[in-house]
């Protein structure tokens, strides 16, 4: 049987070693590239982040790679998953370090947990917390029920007005912890960190 291949966007702000180990451990054939005419050419493509998104979306602009990636994902229905800085870079902008534009994948912005929001809880939000999801998903085929994932963020989404391939977190607010539309997915969490459950969801994300 021919292994699944998957390209790792590498922009410099990334958890690459975390991702591509979680990956080879599932049997895929993993690239690691910041080259743009590969990542146009890829079939399933991953963008993990941590960081800044101001300072991720400067290293995708200079680097040429936004336009690639748009591509591949847009016209072509590349398989694209972004993980933590990842997923918030494929909302429409974010107010991290002065308000700048996302790649516009995700019909939500980006903006910091506020004290409102979280009252006496800490940001940023880390460790496990639970993840409310429809398991009819194709992220989450076959993980029962509402399992915990592991979260490290300041920053976060609110979920767009509808519910199908959407799925949330509470940290004080309802906040979007995954989403899926079609060839795009997402993840807040990390799912390379979270054990059994983030295997199978990457995993899934992979067969789907």
């Amino acid at each position: 049987m021919k292994k699944i291949k998957a390209t790792v966007i590498d922009y410099g702000m990334g958890n690459i070693w975390s991702v591509t180990s979680a990956l080879k451990y599932l049997g895929c054939e993993v690239d690691v590239s910041s080259d743009a005419l590969m990542i146009e050419k890829a079939q399933i493509l991953i963008l993990p982040g941590v960081g800044s998104f101001r300072k991720a979306m400067n290293a995708l602009i200079s680097m040429n790679l936004e336009a690639p990636i748009l591509n591949a994902v847009q016209n072509r229905k590349a398989k694209f998953l972004g993980i933590c800085l990842g997923m918030q870079l494929m909302g429409t902008k974010s107010t991290e370090d002065g308000e700048t534009k996302g790649l516009g994948l995700i019909p939500s912005s980006v903006e910091k947990f506020s004290s409102a929001e979280v009252a006496d809880r800490k940001v940023p939000h880390i460790g496990y917390n639970q993840v409310h999801f429809d398991s009819d998903e194709n992220l989450f085929k076959g993980i029962s029920g509402n399992q915990d994932f592991y979260f490290v963020h300041s920053y976060r989404m609110l979920p767009p007005d509808w519910k199908a391939g959407v799925s949330t977190c509470n940290y004080g607010v309802e906040f979007l912890a995954a989403y899926e539309n079609e060839n795009i997915f997402a993840t807040q969490f990390h799912p390379e960190k979270s054990q059994t459950n983030g295997l199978k969801l990457l995993d899934n994300f992979l067969k789907a």
